[in-house]
């Protein structure tokens, strides 16, 4: 398949954190951009959302247990 330039403007934290995340993935920026749009447009994206949110949603009293021993815990103190 032929490759195809496009140009977009975005601003310059966005443009670094593309970046970043594309050499943390060992993607060049173009790769790692098509990979996003295919995962979107494909559900992927919104189905890993979607399965972090039941997630989320299922155990939140095991996170919210978690956080109010946190709080409570002897020597804990807001800085």
């Amino acid at each position: 398949m032929g490759k195809t330039q496009l140009g977009a403007r975005v601003d310059a934290d966005i443009a670094e954190l593309a970046k970043k995340r594309a050499a943390d993935l060992g993607l060049s920026i173009g790769d790692y951009l098509a990979r996003l749009v295919q995962d979107d447009a494909s559900g992927l994206r919104a189905r890993a959302v979607d399965a972090a949110a039941r997630f989320l949603a299922e155990h939140q009293s095991v996170f919210d247990e978690a956080e109010d021993a946190q709080q409570g815990a002897p020597g804990a103190r807001a800085a």
